[in-house]
């Protein structure tokens, strides 16, 4: 480990690091500068103070946060604002050098609203800002508080920030690993390492050198470097000594938390078209405003000053301050259902991206699946029965035979030997330093690895053995067995487990290997009492498990209900363990699996099986059992392997297989299928072997012909970018992947000019979270890094739930749609009012300051909010993902704004001229006719506008948002209040009360206003007929970003990666 930098967050070139792991014990000692008896006298006081001055202090670097004055400046740093504080210090000069007292309280009412406005948008976009530290933050909390180590000769406990390199680390179970510490004594080690490399079993830890031939010690995965112990992760079981090799920024989760600092926040479609508009707009206005005051100047002859108020008046009226308040709600209402859902969102403008993913890229354990070990099917001599992981109900008839059920090896298993397809599996025994040790390929946790075979011919391929005439012993095809048989099987399960079951067979409380738990819990859920047959029949001698030869041991008095009468005047010793290990200390088989009929083993058959097993990413266990002499162990006994393997002749009877697996949700399924119904793809990126991947992948419909295959994240690691770019669109499984590896497949999605959804839980997806369009943890399972790493979290850690919230998603692109078509002909009506009423002859402003702004944030806010509650429309699920680089306004869209401009101008201005040609109507009058008018025109915009393309002269505008009327209501209110309480209406709003022929005067208008948009819609109903893209779906040229522009800004060399945190397949 290098000493500490000066910057140390920044990018550090890690090849000439020293590989720990490939290295002898001498070596690392000597590596780390350390005396060869550091075992016994650690490190001195005054060394450790030298290393702490030299590398640092055990702790991760946090990212620069951003100031209060940052964040303030990223809200107002824009056009608009800029146009507002401008007009804000002119009224805010010409309040002070006005001698007119009624206009120095206008102006400085106009000061007072403008502030009101800024201030109110800048608070909303700071509180609305994701909060990016803590997920950094959360990185911080995982790592441990404190540790033991060897200082001065003598055990010592320190704060593990100030472990050292060097350091000699005492490890027990439950404690939480201070650093990357190599092995140098082990005894039983195992340690999780999940939350850091997505496997979802403790690993095994030993000691020597691992080193594999050929291979650059620098591409060993993580998972594969079993000498060594990670920092944040926790120890499962038993004890062990090590040495800290790396702290701080340069363990493996410090290369995480760099990876979560440096990934780059984005900004939403919604955020870049708001932009967009927003850069549009300010050039119009001012366009507009200059066109304003030389009209002013020149036809009606106003002073400057003067032209200037009007202009400004102009500019005011079309500046949308409400637009980002309106968009808040829009996303806040959405937030609020999806949180009913199930569903919280963390950063709100990520709700609209939802509704645009085209992949959602999901983790696999504990987010498809359970992460919850399940004993899936249970293999006897002459029969398969399948277990219902999903019933939480106690009962036999959760076993059923099922001989069709994993009878036949998966498809890219065909035509490959048994050895090879054993040796491929999913807990295959990796090539390490320990391998010249044993023979024995499979692990405690599943059919894994080499084999030799001592009895009978090994298959050629996927023929012939596993195919038994099926018998009805004990039940026919179809029915479930009786309660006997299935404690007899899984007697051997439950006895020979030191394991504890959960609160009601559940995970909470439960002690023990999460593979030996999974045929506990299948018992529990038969109906079996695991609690009373572990107390009646106790552990009287026993082999413990290890690593090296892969089995364990137990003997007890044998019982009557668990192990018949064969055993009668003897002990009985149920064994479990890796079954092409123990099939040959096997003399006999159960006859169809009962007690009691024994028949000479079939090795070949129970090969094949496990092969079988294997091919689906299953794990396996054999559960034998043999008679002992009672005089030949005693109480307590802690019996030697040999007890078991080293007899002149087989000696055990085979029961049978378990087949364990992580069980897909049931519900995934469904929401897989949903999701594809609406053209989102859905792709697992996980950390388990390849074989387990595909299986889990075809069982919930990612797998299909289109992507048929899986690709590991070695394979990808020597592809090139155009070969990643199209390997990302080929598979839809991606096994074996690191954390640089999902970003890699993020960034290349993205780079397609896909719109990505990455789910997971783990700390090795909180950088991929980030890099995501939308990260979306897990709230139950996941870790607070990935929840403070993401966008969404999913409280009930269902997958199915992102299906609700991608529904939500497509709504509120919809409602924001709505929003526009609301509020940008308020906006522009009022402007352009006051343009073309001086055009027109008026020789004032037909409305004032204050008028425009009281509209801007009442009446666009009021309104506009009965968009942002709208319903979905009929049929939102069932059409495809919102292009990429599309616009909200569109050509339609466009054009319906410009035909409710019209209508909103044409109906100010000319009630104003219709009132004026009534005759003894003042200024003031007119102030009144032109607010209303405009205020009520556009109620009418928006009775329109609830609907894309039915008809408003409908039933339906009368229900489906109850909200629209309550906002009818409450602009018919303010506009009464202001027209007719005295002191607001002269004083503040310059209007006079309105008589019976001006409010006539308003009705036509709204009606008309009504009339023309319903018109609109009616043409758009007619083209749409045609099969004329009347809703804005199609790329167009004039309005969209090119998809090739859009893809540019996710261009770029895509992240190299030189971490690998699982075990590669051998």
């Amino acid at each position: 480990m290098p000493p500490k930098q000066a910057n140390v967050a920044e990018e550090k070139d890690r090849s000439d690091e020293p590989q720990f792991h490939a290295m002898t014990k001498e070596e690392v000692f000597a590596q780390l500068g350390v005396n060869p008896n550091i075992r016994q006298t650690g490190l001195t006081t005054k060394e450790a103070q030298e290393r702490l001055e030299r590398y640092g202090y055990n702790e991760l670097t946090e990212k620069e946060k951003k100031t209060l004055l940052q964040r303030i400046w990223k809200q107002v740093g824009n056009v608009l604002v800029g146009i507002l504080v401008f007009v804000l210090v002119v009224s805010l000069i010409k309040g002070i050098i006005t001698d007119k007292a009624e206009d120095k309280l206008t102006n400085f009412i106009e000061v007072g609203l403008i502030t009101f406005v800024i201030t109110l948008n800048t608070c909303i976009g700071i509180y609305q800002e994701g909060s990016a530290e803590a997920a950094a933050e959360a990185l911080k909390n995982m790592l441990s508080a404190d540790a033991v180590v060897i200082r001065d000769g003598k055990e010592t406990k320190v704060p593990a920030k100030e472990v050292v390199p060097g350091d000699i680390v005492i490890l027990n179970t439950g404690d939480r690993i201070p650093g990357d510490i190599r092995m140098i004594e082990v005894n039983n080690l195992s340690s999780l390492e999940a939350a850091l490399t997505g496997e979802s079993v403790p690993i095994e830890k030993s000691t020597d050198a691992i080193v594999v031939p050929g291979q650059d010690p620098r591409q060993t995965p993580l998972g594969d470097r079993k000498n060594m112990c990670f920092s944040a992760t926790l120890v499962s079981q038993g004890y062990a000594v090590g040495i800290v090799a790396a702290t701080g920024d340069y363990t493996e989760i410090g290369t995480i938390n760099k990876l979560v600092n440096n990934s780059e926040e984005k900004k939403t479609a919604v955020l870049e078209q708001i932009a967009f508009i927003a850069k549009v707009l300010a050039t119009f206005i001012s366009i507009v405003a200059i066109i304003t005051w030389t009209v002013a100047v020149v036809q009606i002859d106003a002073s400057y000053m003067d032209a200037l108020t009007i202009a400004l008046t102009c500019a005011v009226a079309m500046i949308p301050e409400g637009l980002d308040a309106i968009v808040t709600m829009t996303y806040s209402w959405s937030v609020a259902t999806m949180a009913k859902h199930n569903a919280i969102i963390r950063v709100l403008p990520s709700v609209e991206t939802l509704g645009s993913v085209t992949t959602i890229c999901s983790d696999k354990t504990g987010t498809l699946t359970k992460n919850e070990m399940s004993l899936v099917a249970y293999v006897t001599s002459n029969a398969h029965y399948k277990f219902d992981v999903d019933s939480k109900k106690r009962s036999a008839v959760n076993f059923r035979r099922e001989d069709s059920y994993l009878a036949e090896r998966a498809a890219h298993a065909l035509k490959k030997s048994a050895k090879s397809v054993i040796q491929s599996g999913p807990s295959a025994s990796r090539a390490n330093g320990d391998r010249a040790k044993s023979d024995f390929g499979f692990s405690m946790h599943g059919a894994s690895g080499h084999s030799e075979f001592s009895q009978g011919e090994e298959l050629p391929d996927g023929s012939g053995a596993a195919n038994k005439v099926s018998d009805p012993t004990p039940v026919s095809n179809g029915e479930s067995p009786s309660l006997n048989f299935i404690r007899n099987a899984l007697a051997g399960g439950v006895l020979c487990s030191k394991c504890s079951l959960g609160k009601d067979g559940g995970r909470e409380g439960e002690i023990g290997n999460p593979t030996e738990l999974s045929i506990l819990r299948a018992s529990y859920f038969s109906d079996i009492d695991v609690t009373g047959m572990k107390r009646d029949a106790p552990i009287l001698a026993e082999v413990p498990f290890n690593s090296e030869y892969k089995f364990m041991a137990t003997v007890h008095e044998p019982r009557a209900e668990n192990d018949g009468s064969e055993f009668d005047g003897k002990y009985v010793a149920h064994v479990k363990g890796a079954p092409d290990r123990l099939i040959r200390f096997c003399k006999y088989q159960a006859k169809a699996g009962l007690l009691g009929e024994k028949e000479p083993i079939d090795i070949k058959y129970w090969t094949e099986q496990i092969a079988i097993l294997s091919s689906h990413g299953l794990r396996c266990l054999a559960l034998c059992r043999g008679p002992v002499d009672t005089d030949s162990v005693s109480k307590g006994d802690q019996l030697k392997p040999e007890w078991v393997s080293g007899r002149d002749e087989p000696w055990l009877t085979i029961m049978g297989v378990c087949a364990i697996q992580d069980p897909p949700r049931p519900e995934c399924i469904d929401a897989i299928a949903t999701a594809h119904t609406a053209g989102v793809r859905v792709a697992m990126i996980t950390g388990d072997h390849k074989d387990t991947a595909l299986a889990i992948g075809t069982q919930l419909g990612i797998v299909d012909e289109k992507h048929s295959d899986a690709i590991t994240g070695p394979e990808i690691d020597v592809l090139s970018e155009e070969e990643m770019k199209l390997a990302v669109m080929k598979y839809n499984v991606f096994a074996r992947a690191s954390p640089e590896n999902k970003i890699q497949i993020v960034k290349a999605l993205q780079a397609q000019g896909e719109v990505c959804s990455m789910t997971g839980d783990g700390v090795n997806d909180a950088p991929a979270l980030k890099a995501a369009d939308m990260g979306v943890a897990m709230g139950k399972e996941g870790t607070d890094v990935a929840r403070e790493a993401s966008e969404m979290i999913l409280a009930d850690d269902n997958f199915a739930t992102i299906v609700t919230a991608v529904r939500e998603g497509r709504v509120v692109w919809d409602n924001l749609r709505k929003v526009l078509m609301i509020n940008t002909p308020i906006n522009n009506a009022q402007g352009l009012s006051v343009l073309f009423g001086i055009i027109c002859g008026l020789e004032q402003s037909p409305l004032t300051p204050i008028q425009v702004l009281y509209c801007n944030l009442i009446c666009a806010v009021t309104l506009g909010f009965v968009a942002a509650v709208e319903p979905a429309e009929d049929g939102i699920m069932t059409k495809p993902p919102r292009r990429v680089g599309k616009r909200l306004i569109g050509r339609f869209l466009l054009l319906r704004i410009a035909i409710g401009t019209i209508a909103l101008v044409t109906s100010t201005v000319g009630s104003v001229f219709w009132l004026k040609s009534l005759g003894d109507y003042t200024q003031d009058d007119f102030h009144s006719q032109a607010l209303n008018t405009l205020s009520f025109g556009a109620v009418a915009i928006t009775i329109s506008a609830r609907f894309a393309y039915n008809s408003a002269f409908h039933q339906r505008s009368l229900s489906g948002n109850p909200l629209a009327w309550y906002s009818y209501a409450i602009m018919t209110l303010l506009q009464v209040f202001i027209t007719y309480t005295p002191g607001v209406n002269e004083i503040i709003f310059e209007m006079a009360p309105m008589d019976g022929m001006q409010w006539g005067i308003v009705a036509v208008f709204m009606v008309a206003v009504l009339i023309i948009m319903e018109t609109e819609k009616s043409v758009r109903r007619y083209l749409s007929s045609l099969g004329e893209d009347t809703d804005d779906m199609n790329y167009d040229a004039r309005f969209d970003a090119t998809p090739d522009a859009h893809n540019a800004a996710n261009q770029g060399p895509l992240p190299k990666t030189h971490l690998n945190l699982i075990e590669s397949k051998r």
